[in-house]
């Protein structure tokens, strides 16, 4: 079995990392700057320069990890650097800033790393937590098997609804013709469709069911059953797109505000060597 990335190699990145955060933080216990800590000290030039360099590192990274040929095994132990390393640069990066935060470029920079690396967490929590959730969901068939299931259903309540009368056909005509699955954004993370075609459907062949009598009744209550199934199956697949929606959308804060840095870093660098 592979390794997992938090504990790569008997954890070798986190202790890597906690290492560096206690250096950083002996050293910045240890200095004693003219005035108080800031980032133009030579403690303060010196992490400035370890947490840029790190920023560089880990947007490379995750660049080339969409071309990286180097194994399965290879990969997961840098993206265990890219985890562990990422969080010491919050250390790295406060002590920099000697604790001297203001409405400027420097806090504005330092604000869109501290977005980046909770972002990554939050993703670290997804992809550890979801697909679990998804094949647990699914019982054991893919999505695409839940979607053809539901499509088979929807042939099979036209089918039994053929003898039922106009109304009914025309509830079960609307489920199969209209119910979706996904759709916008907030549709997708709630997992859910409060205005589901389907559902109401069924709620309208179960009225339907306990008004009438004899055959007609036994009919009426099957077609229920199958809507039933169907119901059930929607919500399994709604599911599943709300689960696949949460390990996706952290990606789209993620990466802009990972470029976003990158500017901030860089109009930062500019600002204090240039104009400060």
């Amino acid at each position: 079995m592979h390794e997992s990335v938090l504990v790569y190699r008997g954890f070798r990145f986190l202790k890597i990392a906690v290492l560096l955060g206690i250096v950083a933080i002996i050293a910045y216990a240890v200095d004693q700057p003219l005035g108080v800590p800031n980032g133009g000290t030579w403690l303060g030039y010196t992490l400035g320069t370890i947490g840029a360099l790190l920023i560089l590192w880990l947007m490379w990274f995750g660049m080339r990890k969409r071309r990286y040929y180097g194994g399965a095994n290879k990969l997961q132990g840098w993206l265990s650097a890219h985890v562990y390393l990422g969080l010491a640069l919050i250390v790295v990066a406060t002590l920099h800033t000697g604790f001297q935060f203001g409405w400027n470029l420097h806090t504005l920079a330092y604000a869109l790393m501290i977005l980046v690396i909770v972002s990554g967490v939050f993703g670290i929590y997804a992809y550890a937590r979801y697909p679990r959730l998804m094949t647990e969901n699914r019982h054991g068939k893919t999505s695409e098997q839940l979607l053809r299931d539901i499509a088979e259903l929807d042939e099979e309540a036209r089918s039994a609804a053929l003898t039922l009368g106009d109304e009914i056909n025309a509830v079960v005509l609307e489920a199969a013709n209209k119910t979706k699955i996904g759709g916008g954004l907030g549709r997708m993370l709630s997992g859910e469709d409060r205005n589901c075609p389907t559902a109401r459907g069924l709620v309208r062949v179960e009225e339907l069911a306990a008004s009438a009598s004899g055959k007609e009744a036994t009919q009426i209550r099957r077609l229920a059953g199958i809507l039933s199934r169907k119901n059930e199956l929607l919500r399994q697949a709604r599911r599943d797109v709300r689960f696949l929606a949460l390990m996706q959308i952290w990606l789209y804060i993620h990466v802009p505000i990972s470029f976003a840095l990158l500017a901030a870093l860089i109009a930062h660098v500019i600002a204090v060597f240039f104009y400060w």
